[in-house]
């Protein structure tokens, strides 16, 4: 799954400061091998070059 720009996320990375933080993403980059890395925001800071595996996408809930 890829994400895009303005996706709610969560970061599952135990090395991060983040880890099972929810975000969102700013920035999307493309690899050489053609994968993509992504830039995620938080509260208190962000995180560059997270890859999609380490990445949940966050539902949105239906207002009805």
């Amino acid at each position: 799954m890829s994400f895009e720009e303005d996706d709610t996320v969560i970061l599952h990375d135990e090395h991060s400061d983040h880890d099972g933080q929810e975000g969102v993403i700013t920035q999307v980059m493309e690899t050489m091998f053609g994968d993509a890395n992504y830039t995620v925001s938080f509260d208190d800071g962000q995180e560059a070059g997270v890859s999609e595996d380490a990445l949940e996408l966050v539902e949105e809930a239906d207002e009805e």
